[in-house]
């Protein structure tokens, strides 16, 4: 199967300059536009893994995008570098939703993208980023998150309509299952429908393939676990074919 990629260039009233990855599927086209699904990476910046990811979406069907929040197309294996950039766009949650926002009417605007018919996933920091836009109410059907951070920029309330997937690894020593135990108690105050499937002998970034390798560059705890990034993965394609078809 062919499909199309392009870079998206979306540019903040500031002048900054998101450059995004865009990846078609074959046949997309303004007479029969594809479901879109944006992905928001991992700490490092839409390096490899968020392009194939995007790739992978697009072989199944959907137009799909891997969102530059930090911008100007910034990525790092260097974990230090990374904390340093995610905790400059955390420090201004409203900048980084607006960013967000601009990143996905550009992508909507896409005449091969059906933009009444979206959802987002987010791997590590970006299950953050994917939980928050939907808690702004943007306009996400489905949300799905792969060993994400759920700490709220504000808590979910009835504007959070978005149905959600979590796959969390039992192994993860970044995010604890009590934080993932504080997600269900929000998702459940506001009465949103969620799935969390917990995988055994997963660590944080079990979905990534180069997890090990960062791990050993960084001395941080992460690993690949490759039962539970093709289980979760599948688990991830019906949640979206449930909800946008």
């Amino acid at each position: 199967m062919s499909i199309k990629t392009f870079e998206l260039i979306s540019t903040t009233d500031d002048g900054t300059k998101l450059v995004s990855y865009v990846a078609l599927p074959e046949g997309a086209s303004e007479e029969n536009p594809a479901a879109g699904i944006l992905v928001a990476p991992e700490w490092w910046g839409v390096v490899d893994h968020p392009k194939s990811v995007a790739e992978r979406l697009a072989e199944a069907g959907y137009a799909a995008v891997a969102m530059d929040v930090y911008g100007e197309g910034k990525l790092t294996t260097d974990a230090a570098m990374a904390n340093t950039w995610m905790e400059q766009v955390l420090a201004d949650q409203d900048m980084l939703m607006a960013r967000c926002r601009l990143i996905l009417n550009d992508f909507s605007d896409q005449l091969a993208v059906n933009g009444d018919n979206l959802g987002a996933i987010g791997y590590c920091f970006g299950g953050k980023v994917v939980l928050d836009m939907a808690r702004d109410a943007m306009p996400i059907k489905a949300v799905a998150t792969f060993h994400g951070n759920p700490s709220p920029k504000q808590p979910a309330d009835q504007n959070f309509t978005a149905k959600v997937l979590v796959a969390h690894g039992r192994a993860d020593s970044m995010v604890s299952m009590e934080a993932i135990e504080g997600l269900q108690s929000e998702l459940d105050a506001a009465d949103v429908d969620y799935t969390i499937d917990v995988y055994d002998n997963a660590k944080h970034g079990f979905t990534n393939p180069h997890a090990d390798e960062r791990a050993a560059k960084n001395d941080v705890d992460l690993g690949y676990n490759e039962a539970a990034a093709n289980q979760s993965w599948e688990n991830m394609l019906e949640f979206m074919k449930a909800n946008l078809g």
